[in-house]
């Protein structure tokens, strides 16, 4: 049987995703049977053209020549899918989209002129079409599994989209927030983590991006008239890993309260 050609592809990133993939170890001996990987720079020194049947692209989009090289690989690829909050979300670098670029290349680099950038730095999506969006900062070698297996076997993978509250119960924790007042982005993330943080008694930071029905306006609220979170604390609480992601709104809402 011919074998299904993989690449794995990095743009601004920290390589802690592709790691994932590295991770599951024991799992990969079979894996490897029925997938060539054609490029895995973090892996091989082995380089492959295209077409590849899956690609998955860690990092996001920063530069004009990461605009042009997504679009090619989004050309060779049958299936292209962003791992992690950097590819999904624009990740921890987008920051920089609430500054000036041009300011902080001029405080960094000697010749800033010879830097070439891009204004805002954006998930993966927003140049080209993705076909699965695996979240996380970072992903679940699990859930990265399932879904080339899935792939493999012709079959469309299914990303649950239920907010991590639901893994907390399936776990049996006791909610940290009701319990021990303890601020949780738990309700508004996106499962998938295997609430690791709630537990070990810590409030989910939201690595997994917003899930689909997010009302932030009443965790927001809830925050803040029943804990005393200052809406600076807030605010930088939702502006970490998905910047670019569907809590931007509440967070220039509840900064302009502040205000």
């Amino acid at each position: 049987m011919r074998k299904i050609r993989l690449a794995v592809w990095k743009f601004a990133s920290c390589d802690g995703c592709q790691l994932s993939l590295l991770d599951c170890e024991e799992e990969l001996l079979p894996l490897s049977e029925a997938v060539e990987v054609a490029y895995f720079l973090e892996a091989s020194r082995r380089v492959e053209k295209g077409p590849y049947h899956i690609s998955l692209v860690e990092g996001s989009i920063t530069t004009p020549h990461d605009v042009e090289r997504i679009k090619r690989i989004r050309r060779a690829s049958r299936y292209l899918i962003a791992i992690g909050a950097c590819a999904t979300a624009g990740g921890i670098q987008a920051l920089r989209n609430l500054r000036d670029v041009e300011e902080f290349t001029s405080l960094v680099y000697a010749r800033p002129e010879y830097i070439d950038t891009l204004k805002d730095s954006t998930p993966v999506s927003h140049h080209v079409k993705v076909d699965l969006e695996l979240r996380g900062c970072p992903i679940n070698k699990h859930q990265l599994l399932y879904v080339l297996i899935s792939l493999l076997n012709g079959r469309t993978p299914s990303i649950p989209s239920h907010s991590l509250c639901l893994e907390c119960k399936m776990k049996d924790n006791v909610c940290v927030m009701v319990s021990e007042g303890v601020p949780c982005m738990g309700p508004v993330t996106h499962g998938g983590c295997g609430a690791i943080c709630p537990s070990y008694r810590r409030g989910c930071y939201g690595c997994y991006g917003p899930s689909e029905t997010v009302n932030m306006e009443s965790l927001g609220r809830w925050w803040i008239e029943r804990y005393g979170m200052e809406r600076e604390e807030l605010v930088r609480r939702l502006r970490t890993f998905n910047i670019e992601g569907a809590l931007a709104p509440f967070a220039r809402s509840f900064e302009g309260e502040g205000a």
